[in-house]
């Protein structure tokens, strides 16, 4: 089985990586060499992390890069594919758009899988002549490490794709968690409602950033705390979804105002450097705002 993943970035090398450690003959394409550059040397270092960490061999690392190509023409990506998962930006027109032009090239019998976290898969897969071959593949960040995927199954979407996609995602080694199409699916609409609360804590003062993520993971046993999750996902993806959400499901979903001055001021969480917290080298080094800071 040949899988393709579209798209390079955080998402689609790690989609990538995983479907490669599990055996799959992977190709990766992006529009953009530079991406496919950092997405390999993001591989390579995942990989030798789990060596270091006795995860799995020097010689199961090296098979793994070995099952992996890149290029940035899209035919040539899905010219064989069984499987093609997208994890290109979160925007239904280029998403449709992907889809049309993977349909075109790709084999009739393909799956076609979007990683989209919110949208709707019905809507995605509405322009496909063949519609029930289309199906939501939602990985988590950081999918080497995450053992969830949720599968979308859309309204067209039939029963032998269903079975194919939930046979991948065992054979990766992830418990499939499988929904009806619905907006913000079960984990983003259940994450975005969290987080959302969480915001809105904050700008009442009720606690600040650190003791709000303390409460749930110490409280919850949640890895991770809903402020930092949301500086790791990126605030202006929180913004889009929670946008979204509103629109599809109402009030309940409308952004607080503290988020949407966070975005305008380009501290969009980690990729920028500072959200709610500030990040060096990937790590918080300090609080922003004026919420204090233990540092």
């Amino acid at each position: 089985m040949r899988v393709t993943v579209l798209g390079a970035g955080t998402m689609g090398h790690g989609i990538a990586q995983v479907a490669a450690t599990a055996g799959y003959d992977v190709t990766i394409r992006d529009i953009d060499e530079e991406i496919i550059e950092d997405g390999l040397a993001a591989i390579e270092s995942n990989l030798q992390g789990g060596v270091d960490r006795d995860k799995l061999t020097a010689d199961e690392k090296a098979a793994a890069l070995d099952r992996i190509d890149a290029t940035t023409s899209l035919e040539e990506a899905v010219d064989d594919a069984d499987l093609v998962v997208e994890a290109v930006p979160e925007d239904m027109e280029i998403k449709q758009s992907t889809f049309e032009d993977v349909a075109a090239a790709a084999p009739d019998d393909a799956v076609l899988a979007s990683n989209t976290s919110s949208l709707s898969v019905t809507e995605i897969a509405s322009v496909l002549d063949r519609p029930g071959r289309a199906i939501g593949l939602h990985f988590f960040n950081p999918v080497h490490i995450m053992g969830l995927v949720e599968i979308v199954v859309a309204e067209q979407t039939d029963e032998e794709t269903v079975d194919a996609a939930t046979e991948f995602v065992e054979a990766i080694d992830k418990e499939p968690v499988t929904v009806r199409d619905s907006a913000g699916f079960a984990s983003s609409r259940l994450g975005v409602a969290l987080g959302v609360e969480a915001i809105r804590m904050l700008e009442e003062g009720v606690a600040s950033p650190r003791d709000i993520d303390a409460a749930m993971e110490l409280g919850y046993n949640h890895p991770m705390g809903p402020i930092e999750l949301g500086d790791v996902v990126g605030l202006d993806v929180r913004l889009d979804i929670l946008e979204y959400l509103r629109e599809e499901l109402g009030e309940r979903f409308r952004p607080p105002q503290l988020l949407k001055q966070k975005v305008r001021a380009g501290k969009l969480g980690k990729k920028t450097g500072e959200g709610f917290y500030v990040w060096e080298d990937g790590e918080i080094v300090g609080v922003s705002g004026d919420w204090g800071d233990d540092e």
